[in-house]
């Protein structure tokens, strides 16, 4: 007579991945034919394990289980000795040891792992945006961007994408060349979807003299002199001024202050 193939039940209040992985890694240590694997995610109620118990009843099985509630902890594990299943809790006897050394008691909310995975993720979207779109590499970004910052050279542009796309915004970026019309698209855009960086011309002169500097270069190159900053300068203002975008002052700021305010104002025009 064929012997019955053996099952392992994995029960979860979330997705039940964390289990499957324990139970895939534990079952590779077997030379036999392995075991069928019967996931039943996202069980809230004891009804619903009742169930899996009654299906499990009388076959050659092992249950698993990820409950983060412990009224399903229970039920399980009262259910299996009832029946004279095997039971193997997966997530109780670490969070019990963690409530040993973790400061407050566990949320005790299924799935905050996948909230968690779904924030790192959005996260490197963000990240991924910022880099495609900075420097207005491509101006269809800025529709889809939730936020467009623009300015001259060295108002932190770049660095201030990048910051805010760890905040899980999607950020892009437009230099404002003197002598050079933006795209139309920026045109196109909601004012309040806009942020102009603009700097005292002083300021920025010192920054381009270092930058030029740090490059081996004559510091009394025209891209650092006073005359041409100030007429970039008020040109930018002037595109700002044609778009009614908000407009912050970046002079002396730091790229987290600055990243803060537009936070601010962001969400104060409930664009996130």
């Amino acid at each position: 007579m064929k012997e019955e193939q053996p099952v392992v039940f994995i029960l979860s209040d979330s997705l039940g991945e964390t289990a499957e992985l324990v139970v895939r890694a534990a079952l590779s240590q077997f030379n036999s034919q392995g075991a069928k694997i019967r996931r039943v995610p996202f069980v809230t109620e004891a009804a619903q394990v009742e169930e899996v118990l009654q299906e499990a009843a009388g076959t050659n099985c092992v249950l698993a289980y990820t409950f983060v509630l412990p009224e399903l902890r229970r039920a399980l594990a009262a259910g299996a000795a009832r029946l004279g299943l095997k039971a193997v809790d997966i997530m109780g006897p670490i969070l019990g040891a963690l409530e040993g050394i973790m400061p407050g008691a566990p949320q005790l909310k299924p799935g905050l792992v996948h909230r968690l995975d779904e924030e790192y993720f959005d996260r490197m979207e963000a990240i991924e945006f910022a880099v495609r779109f900075d420097n207005g590499k491509d101006p269809r970004g800025l529709f889809r961007a939730d936020v467009v910052l623009i300015g001259v050279s060295r108002t932190s542009k770049t660095p201030l994408s990048l910051y805010l796309a760890h905040q899980k915004v999607r950020s892009a970026n437009l230099p404002l060349v003197l002598g050079v019309a933006p795209p139309e698209e920026l045109f196109q855009l909601p004012p309040e979807k806009i942020i102009g960086l603009t700097i005292s011309p002083a300021k920025l002169v010192e920054i381009r003299q270092e930058r030029l500097r740090t490059m081996g270069l004559e510091g009394n190159a025209d891209y650092a002199s006073t005359g041409r900053i100030e007429k970039e300068v008020a040109y930018a203002e002037e595109i700002m001024a044609r778009l009614r975008c908000q407009v912050l002052d970046v002079t002396n700021m730091a790229v987290e202050e600055i990243a803060t305010k537009i936070m601010q104002l962001l969400k104060k025009g409930d664009n996130l």
